[in-house]
């Protein structure tokens, strides 16, 4: 993320990728740690979204990892809301969005998706309650490579389609595994506990609270609860 905003900075073509093997100061959504080592997909991808775009950027990025996924393994993950991705119930992907703005204009966006491709049991540590990887959900090796050239055209095609006015809410929408669960959201330092219904055109969370109000939310850390256990995500 880094280096990609370094070459932000300077302009750099739209669309330029880095990938790293691993990571020594990997982060993740709301200030969390991504355990990095060698054999998994780390990159960042530079672009330059308008104000109109830039909200869709990181559902893009999570459809993108989804469908990737599926068009190489041939299974179809989960999106928790808003773009983790999950196989069987366990965290195997990660999206990270982080913009820069200059008084009211965009001067870039940075794209990063970090997926388990490799990662054991073992290296997982006390995450491996919550997370897994494609080998081990799967059974059997994953092609690195079959995977990064398809997710880079999946993210292609996505983003050029919110650039033309496609809006990939509906597609997102029905690939969310969140939808219709009992789910506990932190949002600006309070808890909230209900049931999520739906997403509004923007991809923001509908959620009925356990008083019966509805309550819209444009970001949060949101905990399913499965099997009357909650499972943090």
């Amino acid at each position: 993320m880094d280096l990609a905003r370094e070459y932000a900075e300077s302009k750099i073509d739209e669309g330029t990728v880095v990938i790293a093997e691993s990571q020594t100061s990997s982060r993740g959504r709301l200030g969390r740690t991504w355990v990095s080592k060698p054999g998994n997909l780390y990159l960042s991808v530079v672009l330059y979204p308008n104000q109109i775009t830039l909200p869709l950027v990181g559902i893009v990025a999570a459809l993108a990892v989804k469908k990737s996924i599926f068009k190489t393994t041939g299974t179809r993950p989960d999106i928790k809301w808003p773009n983790d991705i999950l196989i069987h119930g366990r965290k195997v992907a990660g999206i990270l969005v982080e913009s820069v703005m200059m008084a009211d204009q965009i001067k870039y966006a940075i794209v990063g998706i970090g997926t388990n491709v490799s990662l054991n049991l073992d290296e997982l540590g006390e995450l491996g309650s919550v997370a897994t990887s494609l080998n081990l959900a799967l059974g059997y090796e994953v092609s690195r490579e079959t995977l990064f050239r398809t997710l880079l055209q999946e993210l292609d095609s996505l983003y050029f389609d919110i650039k033309k006015g496609i809006s990939p809410i509906p597609e997102w929408r029905d690939s969310l595994g969140t939808l219709s669960k009992k789910v506990s959201v932190v949002h600006g330092g309070s808890k909230i506990d209900g049931i999520a219904e739906d997403v509004d055109n923007l991809g923001n969370l509908i959620v009925r609270t356990d008083s019966g109000n509805l309550v819209t939310l444009t970001s949060g850390d949101v905990t399913l609860e499965k099997n009357d256990v909650a499972l943090e995500l």
